[in-house]
């Protein structure tokens, strides 16, 4: 396994991450879009079987020196398999950072097929609730917490009574974050880091989508993480389209080639673009098995030369059609 040293500033969180975390959106439940879901699960959904292997992935990180855990309430059980590992390991608060996300209640019942998987709902009674429930789930770990999915259209950063509320939590020593999709994620990253509560910027940090394949928030992100906020970024292989599992994809044999051409795999050449990039602080490892994670790793050691970042450079979509590509994602 690929051992991490390097440990960086979460912006002004004050929290110190590894250039890597882990994600839990693939462990927390039997449902997702990622390509080869229900290949990674084996076609085994038991709660207790989820639970070892998400038990299996947390430790196989922990033990490389990834110190950032990602969840939220809506990635089904990754909150209660999070906190059971935390009890188990018995891990000092200090020993690592851990982020969730409020603001969608899970809906599938633990299946993989469902007519809604998740539901949106902005409110300042979600929020309530769900921090409760983030924060009994976790152990006593939670250290940032996080609008999901934050939208102009969910109209939750003009929500003064949220607003309020996050500002509250701040006060009692939370980082607090929110995450961004869709093809307006520039827009919301622009609003929320110029947002005041009684003048005092709000937000500590953002968690984005950005790509070989979607880089619309970028240059948001770069001034986001010039104001100070940590900048965090998910979906680094495009739910799996940045692996061999995207073959029918277009642009596939390019990054291959050049992954060969670094003596890497092609989802660490599609990280490591991330982490080439300066304003990057954190990218989330969606990884399912320790295998996949050790591939993940491989990034670290990954230097992009002038010829890799030229043939890589057209490979980004219109940002209209990856967000719609990505709608149409199957479930397993």
């Amino acid at each position: 396994m690929v051992q991490i040293s390097d440990f960086r500033a979460l912006g002004s969180t004050g929290l110190q991450v590894s250039p890597i975390g882990i994600g839990l959106a693939a462990l927390g439940r039997p449902g997702y879009i990622n390509l080869g879901h229900a290949g990674d699960l084996e076609g085994t959904y038991e709660i207790a079987t989820m639970e070892a292997r998400a038990h299996r992935v947390l430790d196989a990180a922990f033990e490389a020196g990834v110190t950032y855990f990602d969840a939220a309430r809506s990635y089904g059980r990754a909150e209660a398999f999070l906190g059971s590992w935390l009890r188990r390991r018995d891990l000092a608060p200090a020993a690592l950072a851990v982020g969730s996300k409020w603001g969608y209640r899970y809906t599938a019942g633990w299946h993989v097929q469902a007519e809604r998987h998740e539901i949106k709902e902005h409110s300042l009674a979600m929020l309530q609730t769900q921090w409760r429930e983030s924060r009994d789930l976790l152990a006593g770990h939670l250290d940032l917490y996080q609008i999901h999915s934050a939208t102009l259209e969910s109209g939750v950063l003009d929500n003064h009574e949220v607003l309020a509320e996050l500002a509250r939590l701040k006060e009692k020593g939370v980082a607090i974050g929110l995450s961004t999709s869709g093809p307006r994620q520039d827009e919301v990253i622009h609003k929320a880091f110029a947002l005041e509560i009684d003048g005092r910027r709000l937000f500590d940090s953002v968690q984005s989508t950005w790509n070989l394949l979607e880089q619309s928030a970028g240059e948001a992100l770069r001034q986001a993480h010039e104001a100070g906020l940590g900048v965090i970024i998910k979906e680094a292989v495009a739910n799996g389209r940045l692996t061999p599992r995207g073959k029918q994809e277009s642009f596939l044999p390019v990054i291959a080639a050049e992954a060969r051409r670094l003596n890497t795999t092609i989802d660490a050449l599609a990280i490591a673009s991330i982490l080439a990039q300066p304003w990057a602080d954190l990218v989330l490892s969606g990884a399912a098995s320790p295998e996949q994670l050790n591939s993940n790793l491989l990034a670290l050691g990954v230097q992009l030369d002038e010829e890799a970042r030229e043939n890589l450079s057209g490979l980004a979509e219109p940002v209209e059609a990856y967000w719609d590509i990505r709608s149409r994602l199957a479930w397993n």
